[in-house]
């Protein structure tokens, strides 16, 4: 009995992608930048984010994504295998503005895993994070630079990301699962 609202849609997603895009530009003005997707729903928010970043400035600016698979404090305690996918990061990240990409931020863990798969790659003068969707509640000190859309959430409820490449609709939705209607 799930039932399942939706927060942003095709538009509202393509409008707050062009809108951090722009702030990461005036937040940047003079930075050697980089644009650096978590998998899965990142790397491809990464992809457009770059391409708006990149048209903006009149130049390319460097594009990568992260696999975090092995960096997760959960990794041994969750019960099915990692799912890994490639690194990519074609460039020395020594010295730029890196902005890390990700979905939707909810404990911060997955963010403090791309900072530490990241810094394996080198040492990048500043790390900035952009997020489609910042549900809250943190467990870690961790705070998104540009945000497309806060979304106070209840624990028992889910933000689900959908994206063209992958789910064929681009949309932001929350779920209140079966567990918010069960009666005690």
């Amino acid at each position: 009995m799930d039932t399942e609202k939706v927060v942003l849609d095709r538009d509202d997603v393509r409008r707050s992608l062009q809108r951090i895009a722009h702030e990461i530009v005036e937040h940047n003005p003079d930075e050697r930048l980089a644009v650096v997707g978590i998998h899965r729903r990142g790397a491809h928010l990464a992809r457009r984010l770059h391409a708006a970043v990149s048209e903006l400035l009149g130049q390319d600016v460097a594009l990568g994504d992260l696999d975090i698979a092995f960096y997760r404090d959960d990794v041994t305690t969750r019960p099915a295998a990692p799912v890994v996918h490639a690194t990519h990061l074609d460039f020395p990240i020594d010295g730029l503005t890196v902005v890390i990409v990700d979905d939707v931020l909810y404990t911060g863990r997955t963010v403090r895993a791309a900072i530490e798969a990241l810094f394996d790659y080198g040492r990048p003068a500043r790390v900035q994070l952009a997020v489609l969707a910042d549900r809250g509640h943190r467990e870690l000190p961790i705070r998104p630079d540009y945000v497309g859309k806060n979304l106070p959430t209840a624990r028992h409820e889910r933000v689900n990301v959908r994206v063209e490449e992958l789910d064929d609709v681009d949309e932001v939705t929350i779920t209140a699962t079966e567990e918010a209607f069960a009666t005690p």
